[in-house]
């Protein structure tokens, strides 16, 4: 198992938008190999007094914190998918316009496992 996480902020009224193309990126890494893909907007998100999630990605007032990770076999896997992603392969019906957030201020990573509870 290979995981691949994202922390980003969204402007508020760019939740139906962001929500159309975070459907066609879950259904898109489905269909090049991804286990699961899970999107999370913010419902409590507090500050910190040295950093905290808002601060790591500086979400302006009007902003709220999503979080998202897609569970992937194995790290060639995901390899596989991004290249086929930098190719352009299958974004046909991509939501149009510009994306509804600020891509520079997104945080990613990608993570080997440790521990796991609760999966097979």
């Amino acid at each position: 198992m290979y995981v691949a996480i994202a922390v980003l902020s969204v402007p508020e009224a760019n939740r139906e938008e962001y929500e159309k193309s975070a459907s066609f990126m879950a259904d898109w890494s489905m269909s090049h190999g991804a286990l699961e893909v899970m999107e999370l907007w913010e419902s409590n998100v507090p500050d910190g007094k040295t950093t905290d999630l808002r601060k790591a990605v500086a979400a302006p007032d009007g902003e709220k914190i999503v979080a998202g990770w897609i569970v992937w076999p194995d790290k060639e896997t995901l390899q596989k998918a991004q290249q086929a992603m930098g190719e352009g392969e299958g974004f046909e019906g991509y939501p149009e316009g510009d994306p509804p957030f600020d891509g520079s201020r997104l945080i990613w990573g990608e993570f080997t496992p440790v521990l796991t509870r609760g999966r097979d």
